[in-house]
């Protein structure tokens, strides 16, 4: 249910007008936990909801008609993304022989920031490669393409900066409270 929760907190980060909050969304570290937390059936309704959202966006909030072929690299990057959670951070074997019995284990620190920069990285590099490609923005040369991804570096420092608070969050937070409410209190002194 989580899963799904914080799926609709990335669409209302993205439908949300939040001025001064550097364009933050939720999509990347949703679809990571997402991927990570539920089976891969059900990657077709995040991805369907995201799509949903893509099209409310450019026809109803930006005004401008909708052609699908213009989303589709973006839609097979949302899957992508839930795979990538599915693959990196999936939750792993118990641990035996613990004092407290098999305890699941979490993805790891570093495993969590390098799906969150894979995450950040792939967006910049697809989406930005698709509109130099498929756009006359920007001239069909090495010169146009650097220009491209020049033009879409904030994007992707604030992309990058979303999608590792959103998964530090969402992965850190339940393993901060597990390892406080395991760890031995000491009685405090003169008590």
């Amino acid at each position: 249910m989580s899963a799904y929760l914080l799926l609709l907190f990335a669409v209302l980060s993205r439908v949300v007008p939040h001025p001064g909050w550097m364009n933050f969304t939720a999509i990347g570290g949703s679809l990571l936990y997402f991927g990570a937390r539920r089976p891969l059936r059900e990657a077709f309704w995040a991805v369907a909801l995201l799509a949903g959202v893509d099209y409310y966006l450019t026809t109803y909030a930006y005004g401008y008609p909708f052609h699908v072929a213009g989303y589709l690299t973006t839609w097979l990057w949302y899957a992508g993304i839930v795979l990538l959670g599915s693959g990196m951070l999936k939750t792993g074997m118990p641990k035996a022989g613990t004092a407290q019995g098999p305890q699941p284990t979490g993805p790891s620190t570093g495993r969590i920031a390098g799906a969150a920069v894979l995450s950040a990285t792939s967006f910049f590099l697809i989406s930005n490669f698709t509109v130099w490609a498929g756009s006359a923005m920007y001239p069909r040369s090495v010169g146009g393409l650097a220009a491209c991804f020049t033009a879409g570096l904030p994007f992707y420092r604030n992309d990058l900066i979303s999608t590792s608070v959103v998964a530090a969050l969402v992965f850190g937070t339940p393993q901060l409270i597990s390892h406080w409410s395991h760890t031995p209190r000491k009685p405090a002194a003169g008590f």
